[in-house]
């Protein structure tokens, strides 16, 4: 049986960027370190991409976008660090659709309705491969971490703590 295909995935094959996708069963848990367990992936394979905000001056946000293993936890000092900003604080959950296209669990890197500097935890560069949300809940694809930081312009850097 084939695997629908999510827009990350048409966006990623109209790119020529070659990846593997997943499916999972969302009832057994959304979060990364789940599906790491349902497609048979360790946790430092499979990345979660967290949202997050930092006020400006203007009583407005400038938005940021995390991708970090599953097994970590983001450190919002060195997350704000690597955006070049004073403070960072998690985007309220009832803002991520609006601002990203996507829902909760499956928030991906790859194809947001606006364009948000992204940045990829250095870990990801130990690995061959990584796995991120396909883009909607109960997908997830897996592809070379330095296609998709050079496809979506993303820097590596240090951004998290043991979770």
């Amino acid at each position: 049986m084939s695997i629908p295909k999510t827009n990350v995935m048409r966006i990623l094959e109209n790119a020529g960027i070659s990846f593997l996708a997943y499916t999972y069963n969302p009832a057994k848990g959304i979060d990364a370190k789940s599906v790491a367990n349902q497609i048979n992936k360790i946790e430092t394979q499979v990345f979660k991409t967290l949202v997050t905000q930092s006020p400006t001056k203007n009583h407005s946000f400038e938005y940021f976008v995390f991708v970090i293993a599953s097994n970590m936890e983001l450190d919002l000092k060195k997350a704000a660090s690597a955006a070049q900003v004073k403070n960072l604080e998690m985007l309220p959950m009832k803002n991520l659709l609006p601002l990203t296209g996507y829902i909760h669990g499956g928030c991906s890197p790859i194809g947001m309705k606006k364009t948000l500097k992204t940045f990829i935890d250095e870990t990801a560069m130990t690995q061959d491969k990584i796995c991120v949300s396909g883009g909607k809940v109960g997908f997830t694809i897996e592809l070379s971490s330095n296609q998709l930081a050079s496809f979506i312009n993303a820097p590596f850097a240090d951004l998290t703590k043991k979770g």
